[in-house]
């Protein structure tokens, strides 16, 4: 199974920088995981017109990365806060049914402090919210790897904590 995990912005706190380390660490046993990281845009005047460019910006560069990505059959999944709730249990049933449908290759999508473009979420094939409240998408992408690594000890019947 291969997992891309495209996100806006770059990890800067050392405390998240090594807890993803240790996470991307222990899940090369079980995936191949590639992160690809999107700049950052940024402005000084923060207004309703320089947003709307920011989105538009970001999401023609993640929409290049996935084109890239996409020479393979592969599932893309946003992280959206108004996206489709799931348990961890529910999380792994989706990505074990996919596995079996043939779906080898997993996309993520973590937008930038304002969200994603309406062109990015038109060719998701899933939206998913991990929780109605709102987090730091660095914080995310720890968040994130966490999951993806419970599900991968869940698939191999491996202990992890509850």
């Amino acid at each position: 199974m291969k997992v891309n995990i495209i996100s806006v912005g770059t990890i800067k706190e050392k405390y998240l920088k090594d807890a993803i380390a240790e996470y991307a660490k222990r899940l090369f046993a079980y995936i191949d995981l590639n992160f690809i990281e999107i700049e950052e845009t940024t402005f000084k005047n923060e207004n309703e017109s320089n947003i709307k460019k920011v989105i538009s910006e970001e999401g023609q560069k993640i929409l290049e990365k996935i084109n890239f990505i996409k020479r393979e059959k592969c599932y893309i999944i946003i992280l959206d806060i108004m996206g489709r709730e799931l348990s961890t249990i529910d999380f792994y049933n989706l990505i074990k049914e996919k596995k079996l449908s043939g779906i080898s290759n997993f996309v993520f999508v973590i937008g930038g402090s304002y969200g994603l473009s309406d062109d990015v979420k038109k060719i998701a094939d899933l939206k998913l919210s991990f929780s109605k409240m709102t987090f730091p998408h660095q914080l995310f992408r720890l968040i994130l790897i966490e999951q993806i690594y419970r599900i991968m000890k869940i698939d191999r019947n491996e202990p992890y904590h509850k």
